[in-house]
């Protein structure tokens, strides 16, 4: 039997630190579960119909932050979002030379969230993309400068973002 969503919001709330793939795990639900059961000011849901216009944007953010987690093993990249293309019925991230590369099957995407939460006590923004079953594919971070400082203009971009997605 799975959790209720009061039961992840409790757990949430006795472990305002947790984040969400490990209370997923302690709870044996989804990831996606998780984040849709944070407060609202920290989570809102991107429209899935406007994926490949927010995948043609991400490019000209600047360098961010890629986390693919596999399997209890996690996978960063700290660098630009590639561009891509769709073929082959994936959307193919395009890079040349050293950078990110991968392919991406976006029609078994069931959500994307925008997710704001601290993470080891600082502010924290990310773009999560979550599989058809509620399990996360990948997230994009938000940059940090030399000094671990989020850069404002992205945090500018990912809040016009939320605000976009709340009035959808």
């Amino acid at each position: 039997m799975q959790p209720s969503n009061d039961v992840i919001c409790q757990y949430l709330d006795d472990n305002p630190n947790a984040m969400p793939s490990q209370a997923a795990i302690e709870l044996g639900v989804s990831e996606l579960a998780v984040v849709l059961a944070l407060p609202e000011a920290q989570v809102s849901q991107f429209p899935l119909a406007d994926k490949d216009e927010l995948l043609s944007c991400l490019p000209h953010w600047g360098r961010m932050t890629t986390i693919i987690a596999v399997s209890g093993s996690v996978f960063e990249f700290k660098g630009e979002f590639p561009q891509g293309k769709y073929a082959y019925g994936y959307y193919n991230l395009i890079t040349e030379g050293d950078g990110l590369h991968g392919h991406l099957k976006l029609d078994s995407l069931g959500a994307i969230s925008l997710v704001s939460r601290p993470f080891r006590g600082k502010e924290s923004h990310s773009i999560n993309f979550f599989g058809s079953e509620g399990e996360m594919i990948f997230k994009v971070y938000l940059g940090r400068d030399s000094n671990r400082v989020l850069l404002p203009d992205q945090v500018a971009r990912f809040n016009a973002l939320k605000e976009r997605s709340l009035a959808a």
